[in-house]
């Protein structure tokens, strides 16, 4: 019996031994597979991050350039003026009479055929209920409603200050929701998993509600409607992409315009007035600040309350005031409380003074001072004052002398008298915003932070900073907050803390860059300040598919972008290429292709990691680089033959060439007229130095309408380009592979 007893007990020790040694193996396999699936998340993560900020960066520079020909530009009659002013309609904002021409959505009829939601102000609960449901539905707002919200939603931004207060006193908790980015599928996830807005729950949506996807005009629809129905609960921030430069490039210049054909241009003007009335900021409870972007070691949030924020119409550029109006400014004295004390930046301003005194009626006065709640600029010097306010009694004096019908003055005391236009110029020339102003703005709406201490340009998305932990600190101490909330970035998992957990970044458009490359996420905070978190998934396939099959999609159209990259890069990539080829074989080693491949690309890419995916034809370490680019051409689509040189031009401006197109497309018809062209020509032949009269401009306008219907339109345009480009390259097409494939991104119009 003890032998028998022994055996089995030998027995069970082998069996128990087995299974630790089975458990270890399975659990170092998998641990491997996870942790090369991470390595395959992370590699497709920096992939998506680099071409989109590389798409930034192409933005600016554009806008760079186009501002450069301005700048250097003299208009020589009203038309080039106004037709400047229209191509660039940053630089300044909207007039009354354009406002009122673009709210006028009374006399737009509703037909009786209609079935949409039909809004009544002011708004009650179930109207903003209403609209949630019928876009859900994929019901189309009318443009008499849409323009009349607009209407509404610009008159309450008007009242609000730069930097929203909020408390969690009047509700039991407040939630900050992250970019939204046209994806209305995630806003209405968000409602239905956290409640509607109520006087309860209140919201605080941070900016980036439009571009990028296909329902950005029903959010903010929904957003504007909630707000007017919740003014104390429901808060917006402006974003960098709630600029009118910036949706020229982004789509949601063309989903308006695709969505209302009639009344599309109204709608744009008036919503570009309505995004730089947006607040730039909230906070809440005096402790915790949220903003879009990030801060920097300049921001100052003094000034971010006083400045006049409807001014900076577009962060892409700033329009400084005149050099002695900075100077006038700089000798201005801190503002004061009643007390002689500096009153602090978040606290209301009872009575504030409007920027400019020579803004005479009550309704321009308004808009010049904001709101207030907020004080709008420091007090101008004794003797300034005086003497502007001696100039608009002056000039009302003079208005009434007029209308009773006694002779004008020409001049009064000296001084030369100024009459409306005049008046009108310079007050516009006064409120300004000054390139300190400017910058505050775009380091809100633009910056990211950073794991290494201090502050830098932020080169990679073009605009704003990056932000080290002794910033935050900095700025958290000087104005007894506790951490900052921000968005602007997407995160893998919806969210992310840094700078030991005083920043949180908030991102609530999941799938962003394609379906299960990243959750959405939403923050919540109750009295205590203590930030809860929920996740989410708002596309229902992402639910089916394992943890590998997620990954792998995502890899694919990460991997299907860089390829493009590539491929709209293959002539400098030969370039490159060759020299590395000294010896003219053909062949390079694949050390040698990542470090050229980076150093045209310049996205900061483990190239020898994703190797194995982009390179398949390598033997014994070499690559021969002209089949590779081959391979490149063949998967991407072209047309009739193209050589590849072409279209890997199209590939790398098309979507600088559409924005092109759109900015000449002033009056976003979808057409080029010949007077656009003209105009746009000769800002173009000026800065080139190039004599060319008005009938060789015709003419060329005119060898580009293909159709000849009298209109330039998308197609004829970039047909046009590859033209020019096909010309330019006939004679080193040898040096460059040959797409074969035959279907076209684009139809090429009849060239007869």
């Amino acid at each position: 019996m003890g032998s028998g007893t022994s055996t089995q007990h030998h027995f069970a020790f082998q069996n128990a031994e087995k299974a630790f040694k089975a458990a270890a193996l399975i659990q170092r396999w998998y641990r491997r597979y996870m942790a090369r699936l991470e390595m395959r998340r992370r590699c497709t993560w920096s992939i998506f991050q680099s071409v989109e900020y590389a798409g930034q960066q192409d933005q600016v520079k554009l806008h760079d350039f186009f501002s450069y020909l301005i700048d250097h530009f003299t208009p020589s009659s009203h038309n080039e003026r106004d037709f400047l002013k229209r191509m660039f309609a940053e630089e300044r904002s909207l007039q009354d009479s354009e406002l009122e021409r673009c709210s006028d959505y009374e006399s737009i009829q509703v037909p009786d055929s209609y079935t949409g939601p039909r809004l009544s102000f002011p708004l009650l609960p179930e109207h903003a209920t209403a609209l949630v449901e019928a876009f859900r539905l994929k019901q189309q707002l009318h443009a008499r409603y849409v323009l009349n919200l607009l209407h509404e939603t610009r008159k309450h931004l008007v009242q609000l200050p730069n930097i929203n207060r909020v408390s969690t006193c009047y509700s039991e908790e407040i939630t900050v929701c992250g970019d939204l980015h046209g994806q209305l599928d995630d806003l209405i996830f968000i409602f239905y998993k956290n409640g509607l807005p109520s006087p309860e729950r209140a919201y605080v949506f941070n900016g980036d509600f439009v571009d990028r996807g296909e329902d950005s005009l029903e959010i903010l629809m929904v957003l504007f409607a909630f707000m007017l129905v919740y003014p104390k609960e429901f808060h917006l921030n402006r974003g960098n992409h709630e600029d009118h430069m910036v949706n020229l490039r982004y789509g949601f210049t063309k989903e308006v315009m695709h969505k209302y054909k009639t009344h599309g241009k109204k709608i744009l003007k008036i919503l570009q007035d309505v995004f730089c009335w947006l607040p730039l900021a909230t906070l809440i409870d005096e402790k915790v600040l949220i903003l879009h972007g990030g801060v920097s070691d300049k921001t100052d949030l003094e000034l971010v309350a006083k400045l006049d924020r409807h001014k900076i119409v577009s962060a892409m550029r700033c329009k400084m005031r005149k050099e002695h109006e900075k100077q006038v400014e700089n000798g201005k004295a801190n503002q004061t409380g009643s007390a002689g004390r500096p009153c602090p930046w978040f606290l209301p301003q009872s009575h504030s003074l409007p920027s400019s005194p020579l803004r005479l009626s009550s309704h321009k006065a308004h808009r010049a001072g904001r709101s207030s709640s907020v004080p709008c600029s420091v007090p101008l010097d004794p003797k300034e004052l005086s003497r502007q306010v001696r100039r608009s009694v002056d000039l009302e004096l003079e208005r009434c002398r007029q209308q009773a019908g006694f002779p004008v003055m020409e001049e009064q005391k000296g001084e030369p008298l100024l009459f409306s236009s005049e008046a009108d110029s310079e007050a516009g020339e006064l409120l300004q915003p000054t390139q300190e102003e400017w910058r505050q703005v775009v380091d809100i709406l633009w910056s990211d932070p950073m794991v290494q201490e201090g502050c830098k340009a932020n080169t990679v998305r073009g605009g704003g900073c990056y932000f080290g932990p002794n910033v935050t600190e900095q700025l958290l101490q000087k104005y007894n907050l506790q951490f900052l909330i921000r968005s602007h970035e997407c995160k893998a998992e919806g969210y992310e803390f840094c700078h030991s957990r005083k920043v949180l970044t908030i991102f609530s458009a999941s799938n962003y860059y394609e379906v299960g490359s990243n959750r959405g996420a939403y923050v919540k905070l109750g009295p205590d300040l203590t930030p809860h978190i929920v996740q989410y998934q708002a596309n229902e396939a992402t639910h089916t598919l394992t943890m590998r099959q997620r990954i792998s999609r995502v890899e694919e159209s990460a991997l299907r972008s860089l390829r493009e990259k590539l491929f709209a890069h293959s002539s400098d990539l030969l370039g490159e290429f060759k020299k590395h080829d000294k010896d003219k074989t053909g062949l390079i080693p694949l050390s040698d292709w990542a470090a050229a491949v980076e150093s045209v690309l310049h996205l900061g890419l483990p190239w020898r990691m994703l190797r194995p995916q982009l390179v398949n034809s390598s033997t014994d370490n070499v690559l021969e680089y002209k089949s590779w680019l081959e391979d490149l051409a063949k998967e991407q689509p072209s047309h009739e033959n193209i050589q590849s040189s072409l279209l890997e031009t199209l590939y790398r401006n098309r979507s600088n060439l559409e924005t092109i197109f759109r900015i000449i497309d002033s009056d976003h018809s979808g057409f080029i007229s010949l007077d656009e062209f003209r105009q746009t020509w000769k800002l173009f032949s000026s800065h080139m130095k190039i004599d060319i009269t008005d009938d060789c401009i015709c003419d060329l306008a005119r060898s580009i309408d293909f159709n000849k219907d009298g209109h330039i339109d998308i197609n004829e345009f970039l047909e046009a380009f590859r033209l020019v480009e096909q010309s330019c390259s006939e004679g080193n097409a040898s040096d460059y592979p040959q797409a074969t494939d035959t279907n076209s991104g684009y139809s090429r119009p009849d060239a007869h």
